[in-house]
């Protein structure tokens, strides 16, 4: 008999997947309904955004690479503003993307292609060999998406409100995955820290110790990956039947008509157009990120940027110059449309934005490993030992961030505290030029650094 219930409780679960496979298809397609046409998807690309305008940037920045006439510093800039159109491109493809496939897959894409840029610079610094400035870019990626990006949002959000909500099972979730994330750079620190104090005439070599913190940073890759990839089971695919994120009895009121707006709302561009300009412009940047990290060495060699301050700050600012240019923008025009009283104050939101934290955590738990086994495949020592200063900035980030919003609340004092200690961080890594004996495991056969 139990056998014969498993199967027939085992059918209409594959029969309710196989129908709500069919369902995402069709909405994709978007079944009985005009799909928008060709031209007026590429028009509405062209001016989805003031910042196109520095797409024309692009070229230059190429001319400036291969003609070699202008400083590596000038190169740098060139390229950084080059890039930030394409940023902001990516965050308008994941939001029309979400229209065809829903809340719940099309949040999964929208954070992965607003950390598209960060993906790329980690790939190009891996394959050039940079692993110092990789794991120092790796630890300001985290941070910026942890402190800077969230305070930002909570500061301006809840500006005119008392307070704004999260979605608690959500936020609980997402407390547990970026404590596990910071805790597995911790374990290498803490080894090392213990074989390097312990006073033993027997210390390991520097080969010996490269080969040992090599093989245990691709096993915490793998349990990394596995811990994220069950994330998404999990918040994809709860317990229970019909359970979801959406309908949980303490989801935000706000966020639970989410999903009627993204099926009420008329897409801008044609998903396939979506998904051949999103291809191009991948590349475009990619290209235009080579070339940025080509005038890193130089510009570091001949000004007084740090290494490390490069990493941590200025290289991971580049995902959130777009969204500060609009913010800004945003921010200029409502002020100055309330004064003139050129129209009413909209009324402020309850559901606070702190997306940025989940782009973190993906950073940390998915990237983060697939550039480590990608060093692996690829014959680069990359490993997740990290300088103890860098540790130290993940940790006090991740405590700030759950202290913050343990009570799945959020108010613009808090979101002030998020950018006075990003602020704080940036001001002490100025001064800071890393751990040579750490950067010396770090070191590609062949190469002198």
């Amino acid at each position: 008999m139990d056998v014969e219930n498993n199967v027939s409780a085992t059918v209409p679960r594959r029969e309710a997947m196989k129908c709500a496979m069919i369902s995402r298809w069709d909405r994709f397609r978007r079944k009985g309904k005009e799909n928008v046409g060709v031209v007026k998807s590429v028009k509405n690309i062209v001016t989805c955004s003031w910042l196109n305008i520095l797409l024309l940037l692009t070229p230059v920045a190429w001319w400036a690479h291969f003609s070699g006439t202008l400083h590596y510093s000038a190169i740098l800039s060139l390229c950084f503003v080059a890039i930030i159109p394409h940023e902001k491109l990516f965050d308008f493809y994941g939001e029309q993307m979400r229209l065809y496939l829903g809340k719940d897959i099309g949040d999964l894409l929208t954070i992965t292609l607003n950390n598209v840029v960060e993906a790329t610079l980690a790939i190009i610094l891996l394959t050039k060999c940079r692993l110092k400035l990789l794991q120092s870019t790796i630890t300001g990626v985290v941070i910026l998406h942890l402190l800077l990006v969230p305070g930002a949002a909570f500061f301006t959000g809840g500006a005119q409100i008392w307070e704004q909500d999260l979605h608690p099972a959500h936020t609980q979730l997402n407390h547990s995955l970026l404590t596990v994330g910071v805790l597995a750079l911790v374990l290498p620190a803490v080894f090392y820290a213990a074989i390097s104090g312990s006073g033993s005439a027997t210390t390991p070599s520097t080969e010996v110790l490269q080969t040992e913190f090599l093989q245990m940073s691709r096993g915490l890759a793998v349990i990394l990956l596995l811990i994220y990839i069950a994330s998404r089971i999990y918040y994809h695919n709860p317990p229970g039947k019909g359970h979801n994120m959406l309908n949980h009895p303490d989801a935000p009121q706000e966020l639970k008509n989410t999903e009627a707006k993204l099926a009420g709302t008329e897409p801008e561009v044609n998903q396939w157009v979506c998904l051949v300009f999103l291809t191009v412009n991948v590349g475009v940047m990619a290209a235009t990120a080579e070339w940025l990290v080509d005038s890193i060495e130089p510009v570091v060699d001949t000004t007084i940027i740090t290494e490390e301050w490069l990493g941590i700050v200025l290289l991971p600012i580049v995902s959130f110059s777009a969204d500060g240019a609009i913010a800004v923008g945003f921010f200029l025009h409502r002020t100055l449309s309330y004064l003139l009283k050129l129209r009413k104050p909209e009324p402020p939101t309850t559901l606070a934005k702190a997306e940025a934290i989940d782009l973190s955590i993906q950073f940390l738990l998915f990237w983060t490993p697939v550039v480590t086994l990608l060093g692996w495949w690829t014959n680069k020592p990359l490993n997740l030992l990290f300088d103890f200063f860098e540790v130290g900035l993940l940790l006090g980030a991740c405590f700030l961030v759950n202290y913050v919003t343990q009570d799945a609340k959020t108010n613009w004092i808090e979101g002030f505290a998020l950018l006075c200690f990003y602020v704080m961080i940036a001001l002490c890594t100025w001064f800071y030029n890393g751990q040579s004996a750490i950067a010396s495991l770090l070191e590609c056969p062949g190469l002198v650094e």
